[in-house]
């Protein structure tokens, strides 16, 4: 299991556009991937489970993953949102 704290810089944070990205992105991998935030808990292959988290660009959360891929898949996420724009936004 690989899990990662990450602050969101994106500038709109995880909404809209960029969700249906990070989630296009989550399914890429076989693992099982998550997001935190506070006490929630939600599947990063879900675009409903994203956008009900609100998560404003600051924002801490936790990328976790668990597979064959959990490594790259958390890698790969928390670059992601990392980042203060998506180049296809």
């Amino acid at each position: 299991m690989s899990r990662r704290p990450v602050v969101v810089k994106l500038k709109t944070g995880l909404h809209a556009r960029p969700a249906a990205l990070f989630v296009q992105e989550a399914n890429k991998f076989s693992s099982e991937i998550f997001v935190e935030k506070d006490e929630k808990k939600v599947n990063a292959k879900s675009i409903m489970g994203i956008m009900s988290l609100a998560i404003s660009t600051g924002t801490e959360v936790y990328i976790s993953a668990e597979g064959s891929d959990a490594e790259q898949a958390v890698t790969a996420l928390v670059g992601l949102v990392s980042k203060e724009e998506l180049e296809n936004q």
